[in-house]
């Protein structure tokens, strides 16, 4: 259960931690990374093998979602379940931003991290579907089916908490999430909104800085960025991920 949304969460589960920990301890003995499977340590998901690059399946993809924030400057990471130059990348990108050994290879260390960042509904220990759709609770009626919605959706927080550890681990808060076509209706909301897909985040500037904010999340995998200087964004950043780069804040030099 998460208690503040986008900040630090006040509790977590003792059992999660206590499974992480002992990962960590049968990482410490073998010394390196192998391909022995490693231990269950998380009520979301599991990885049950070592992943490098030429490795392929669902595990690679769920593995893709989770480090979707570390794509590099104006990237975006494709979720295909191939494990190709660039999963490697920025799998090392995010070891090295939480200080592991930075080889591009996801083993006992990085899974460890993955397990003490996420909740066991898979999403990011900074953020909830719940801040991502003040919509309707069954994610339908936008653009796209309610599991696509949802997906998408879950995508997006992980970038979020990308961009969230970037940002020095301060809080970030969402304002706008999913919207169904009534929601996206009575809030404005342009005819072809992202929202409508469930892959768009409005945030405020809480203690970053619209600014801030919106440079930075040029290195966390959004092709939209839209933020002061903009019309009618003045008051908030747009970061969302259609499939071309459309990024338009000119206060902020973007």
């Amino acid at each position: 259960m998460k208690l503040t949304l986008g900040g630090t969460p006040m509790v977590r589960s003792l059992t999660r931690i206590a499974a992480a920990l002992a990962l960590l301890l049968s990482t410490a003995v073998i010394g390196l990374v192998g391909t022995a499977a490693p231990a269950s340590a998380d009520g979301c998901y599991t990885w049950s093998r070592t992943l490098a690059q030429g490795s392929s399946g669902s595990d690679v993809r769920q593995l893709q979602i989770r480090v979707s924030g570390y794509p590099a400057y104006g990237a975006v990471l494709a979720l295909d379940g191939s494990y190709g130059p660039a999963t490697k990348a920025a799998v090392k990108r995010f070891q090295q931003a939480y200080g592991l050994t930075a080889d591009g290879i996801a083993g006992p260390q990085t899974y460890s991290k993955l397990y003490a960042l996420q909740d066991n509904d898979c999403t990011p220990a900074n953020f909830s579907y719940g801040e991502l759709n003040r919509c309707n609770s069954s994610w339908s009626g936008g653009a796209v089916s309610a599991s696509t919605a949802k997906a998408n959706a879950l995508v997006t927080m992980w970038k979020l908490q990308a961009l969230r550890h970037a940002l020095g681990d301060r809080a970030i808060y969402v304002n706008s999430g999913f919207r169904s076509y009534s929601c996206n209706s009575a809030v404005g909301g342009s005819s072809n909104s992202r929202h409508l897909y469930g892959d768009a985040a409005d945030l405020a500037a809480g203690s970053h800085g619209f600014c801030t904010i919106a440079k930075r999340a040029r290195y966390h995998g959004f092709n939209m960025i839209l933020g002061p200087g903009y019309p009618n964004h003045n008051d908030h950043v747009h970061l969302a991920a259609p499939s071309s780069r459309y990024w338009s804040a000119s206060t902020c030099g973007i």
